[in-house]
């Protein structure tokens, strides 16, 4: 529970940093009344409830899938669930388009979470001393900076005190709003549901604006499940329910009695929460608690990009291992170093939470709605509920999510259209790469050679043999690879023991030891292998070697073995139904790819690495 804490709740944990007084922002049009105090209270309260509550934490954690969560997880889990008859191709597509949008749009997030949550944390400095305000955007960019720069090092270290952090920082927020709720008790009227309905009835044309501020306190909300996979989701469910949702009710709360009771603490109503002495140390807690939630975000992005260059959505980037232990750990230097241009744009360009409260939650609300009729589609298909219970659920929680959707896109002109610019333009690169992939591998499906005819065509013809092993990588285990021609056709020679590899990513996120290597002999000393990985696991090609010389007693001296890849360059020709743009945009992605030695893990000083054009 403690550990979960740290990774899991940093984001929401944070929102009453800016959530409650954005909700009081003037601009929305609704008058200061202990009336709408009592309204807005309740929208979160019940918010909190019914979003998190009832629908993460008691139904769409139940979408495990082989014990890990997320939003390309619950993908795969819906596209198993309908690849059987009688579904139709309509949904078969469309749960794939759900899950490339949901996670298109958690980019969107990752980069919004740290600039608003760091900078809403040192604002607090404001607080006590309003002389500082110059320094607080550059603190908050040194801050960035540093945070990023270490992102190398990963979160094994600094992973030790995240739960204590967080747990330190939920008591101190929970008793801090508990204090004020002593003082002005009618606070609780809130809890009645009866306000929040009677605010959206009393306050129509300012309610989608409102709603929109209300989300904030949602936002994180999706890591409950997307962070399943670290800890599973019984310690997950006990920490939400009897640390975390108590302490920000309690903080809500809180704040909303402050300032019932004082008005004027509404310019920043938690800082104020807190006696004058306290206010830095808060501001210091803050900062390592917006750390910790932007490290939750980050680790997301560099988990879902893992993930989709495994499912065949993005071109090869270097995926470091920072971990030894944990296979979650990893740094991807690439979207690291972009996401820390944006957040620093953010910051400087927006220069203000309550500014970059206006870009934030759209693309959160749309990766909620994706959640929501996946989850629709697994608890259909998958676990046999009862298909009108399925619907009515479904058509409930998705009315709640399209309402916050709404909302937040009355705020698309004042900033929630860059997270949509970020989402659209991952999707381009999603689906262009997919798509230009799929048809290069037709292209070359189309000119294959089979493999079997060729071996036996090698014993009437033997070349020269050279001692230790080839591993020649190919996307088909039936085909010669270009790369054994190629050395044939120029260096005639074939090593004694000649692998042809196909590696298999799969629909799970981690594959059986028993069912990871399958190998056949041609003959001749010719292996055809294929090496299945899941979408959790780095595809690491001299393990597999390793473990298939000891099922079948090869002599593979690693010291002796090479590695042969083709690096394929598709034609125009091969490229049908894609527009100009798409083609030059996926050859970009082609000639900017990853070296398969850094994702394969293969050994640099035995890599021969050779073009294929098709």
């Amino acid at each position: 529970m403690v550990a979960a804490l740290g990774v899991v709740f940093g984001d929401i944990g944070t929102s009453p940093l800016y959530a409650f007084k954005e909700t009081l922002n003037p601009e929305h049009g609704v008058p200061f009344t202990p009336d709408s105090v009592l309204g807005l209270l309740s929208l979160i309260f019940w918010g909190l409830m019914f979003v998190v509550t009832l629908k993460y934490v008691v139904f769409v954690l139940r979408a495990d899938h082989d014990g890990e969560g997320g939003i390309l997880a619950l993908q795969a889990l819906a596209a198993g669930a309908v690849s059987k008859p009688p579904a139709g191709r309509w949904l078969v597509q469309g749960v794939g388009w759900l899950g490339l949008v949901g996670a298109a749009t958690f980019y969107g997030d990752s980069l919004i979470t740290p600039a608003i949550s760091v900078l809403s944390a040192v604002e607090g400095l404001e607080v006590e001393a309003p002389g500082l305000q110059p320094f607080v955007i550059p603190i908050t960019v040194s801050i960035l900076i540093a945070f990023f720069a270490v992102q190398r090092k990963g979160t094994g270290v600094v992973g030790n005190i995240f739960g204590p952090v967080m747990l330190l920082w939920f008591v101190l927020i929970g008793l801090s709003g508990l204090w004020q709720v002593l003082q002005q008790p009618q606070v609780l009227a809130a809890l009645d549901p009866r306000h929040a309905i009677g605010f959206l009835l009393h306050h129509r044309a300012q309610s989608l604006a409102v709603l929109g501020a209300v989300f904030l306190a949602f936002t994180g909300g999706e890591a409950l499940y997307a962070d399943m996979g670290h800890f599973g989701a019984r310690p997950i469910r006990l920490a939400w329910l009897f640390i975390a949702l108590p302490a920000l009710a309690l903080n809500y709360f809180g704040q909303g009695a402050l300032v019932l009771g004082n008005p004027a603490a509404i310019d920043n109503p938690f800082f104020r929460l807190f006696p004058s002495w306290g206010v830095l140390p808060m501001v210091v807690l803050a900062a390592m608690a917006t750390v910790i939630a932007s490290q939750a975000v980050i680790s997301g992005a560099f988990s879902i990009t893992a993930q989709a260059m495994r499912m065949g959505y993005l071109p090869r980037m270097q995926v470091v291992q920072t971990s030894g232990h944990s296979i979650g750990q990893i740094y991807v230097p690439t979207i690291n170093w972009l996401l820390m241009v944006g957040v620093l744009l953010l910051v400087i360009g927006f220069r203000s939470s309550s500014a970059l409260s206006a870009a934030y939650g759209i693309a959160v609300s749309i990766t909620m709605v994706t959640t929501t009729l996946l989850t629709g589609v697994v608890a259909w298909r998958l676990w046999r509920w009862n298909r009108v219970a399925v619907l009515a659920g479904v058509l409930l929680f998705a009315l709640v999510d399209v309402t916050f959707v709404t909302a937040n896109s009355l705020k698309v002109l004042q900033g929630g259209w860059l997270t949509l610019a970020v989402a659209v333009g991952v999707m381009l690169l999603f689906t262009t790469w997919g798509k230009g992939r799929r048809l290069g591998l037709a292209a070359a499906e189309a000119e294959r050679l089979p493999l079997e005819p060729f071996v036996r065509s090698l014993e009437a013809h033997m070349p020269h043999r050279v001692r230790g092993t080839a591993v020649f990588l190919n996307a088909d285990a039936d085909s010669v690879p270009h790369a054994l021609l190629h050395n044939l056709k120029h260096n005639q020679v074939l090593h004694e023991q000649a692998i042809v590899l196909r590696v298999l990513p799969c629909n799970t996120p981690r594959v059986d030891a028993r069912e990871r290597i399958e190998a056949a002999s041609l003959g001749s000393g010719v292996w055809v292998v294929t090496a299945r990985h899941g979408y959790m696991e780095r595809p690491d090609v001299p393990e597999f070697i390793r473990i298939l010389a000891y099922q079948k007693g090869l002599a593979c001296d690693s010291m002796t073995t090479s590695y042969f890849v083709s690096r394929a360059s598709v034609v125009d020709a091969h490229l049908p139904g894609m527009n100009p743009l798409r083609r030059a945009l996926f050859r970009w992605l082609q000639r900017n790819a990853g070296r398969a030695s850094d994702y394969f893990e293969l050994p640099g000083n035995r890599l021969v690495e050779m073009g294929q054009r098709g």
